[in-house]
C-alpha cells in the first residue's frame, strides 16, 4: 500500500511539470495468443480533455484477425441466451434450455471496425480501454458438428456457417458481429515509439446457413487473450 501512494505522489508531481498533448494520434501493432492468434492493426486519435489533457477520449479504426483449431459456438441472440435484448441481459442468468452448440473446425475470422479508446495518462505511461463499435467482417465458410438441446434430427449433424458480415456493439449478448475490446498500458520508450500490453476480450460470430433451432442461425465464441503490441506516434 506504502508504494502505490508513493507511486501516485511520485507520478502527481511529475505531471505537475509534464505537459500533457491536446492530441495524440498513434498506430498500432498488435498479436493477441491462447486460445488462438489473433493479430490486429489500429489507428487512433485521441483528444485531451480538462485543463492538465491528461484523460482523453478518442476514436480509431481497428483491422482484427483471429485463427484457431476447433472451438465451440454457443448460441448468440441476447432473447435465446438470456430472455432479453436490454441492459437487463447483462445481469441475467444465461437460460441453458435455449443454448445450442456449434463446433466448428477451425476459426478464421477478419473484421474491420471503427473503435473508441478512453485513456489516463502520466508522464511516459498510459492506462486505456478501447472497444470496437461498428463494421464488417469476413472469412471462409467452415464446418461442424451441431449439438442441439431440442432437436432430435439436428442433433449431430453437420452444419456449414460463415463470419456474421456486420459488426455492431450493443449490450454484452446483443452485440452482433465480430467485435475486440482491450484493457492495456502502454509505456512510451521515447517520444514516437511505445510498448503496449494487457488483456483482449472477443466476440467471433458465425453465421449458419440455415435456420436451426429455435430459429436461430448466430453462433458467437468468446475469448480472453494475453496480447503484446508496439505502438507508433505520428504527432
Amino acid at each position: 500500500m506504502k508504494k502505490i501512494l508513493a507511486f501516485l505522489l511520485i507520478s502527481t508531481s511529475l505531471s505537475a511539470q509534464y505537459n500533457f498533448p491536446k492530441k495524440q494520434t498513434n498506430v498500432d501493432f498488435a498479436t493477441a495468443f491462447g486460445s488462438g492468434v489473433s493479430p490486429s492493426a489500429s489507428f487512433q486519435q485521441l483528444y485531451g480533455i480538462g485543463k492538465s489533457k491528461r484523460f482523453k477520449i478518442g476514436w480509431g479504426v481497428r483491422f482484427n484477425a483471429f485463427f484457431s483449431g476447433q472451438q465451440n459456438y454457443l448460441t448468440a441472440p441476447a432473447n435465446l441466451t438470456s430472455g432479453s435484448q436490454s441492459i437487463v441481459a447483462l445481469f441475467t442468468e444465461n437460460i441453458l434450455s435455449n443454448i445450442d452448440t456449434l463446433q466448428l473446425t477451425k476459426t478464421a475470422v477478419g473484421s474491420l471496425n471503427s473503435t473508441i479508446t478512453l485513456q489516463y495518462s502520466f508522464p511516459k505511461l498510459d492506462v486505456g480501454f478501447n472497444i470496437d463499435a461498428f463494421g464488417i467482417s469476413f472469412g471462409g465458410k467452415q464446418s461442424g458438428k451441431f449439438v442441439a438441446s431440442e432437436s432430435k434430427s439436428l442433433n449431430g449433424s453437420l452444419q456449414s456457417a460463415k463470419p456474421t458480415s456486420f459488426n455492431l456493439l450493443l449490450i454484452s449478448d446483443s452485440d452482433i458481429g465480430s467485435l475486440n475490446s482491450e484493457l492495456y498500458a502502454r509505456y512510451w520508450v521515447n517520444k514516437r515509439f511505445a510498448i503496449r500490453g494487457g488483456a483482449s476480450f472477443q466476440f467471433l460470430e458465425y453465421k449458419a446457413e440455415r435456420l436451426l433451432t429455435f430459429e436461430n442461425d448466430r453462433f458467437r465464441h468468446k475469448t480472453l487473450l494475453p496480447f503484446l503490441a508496439v505502438s507508433y506516434s505520428l504527432f
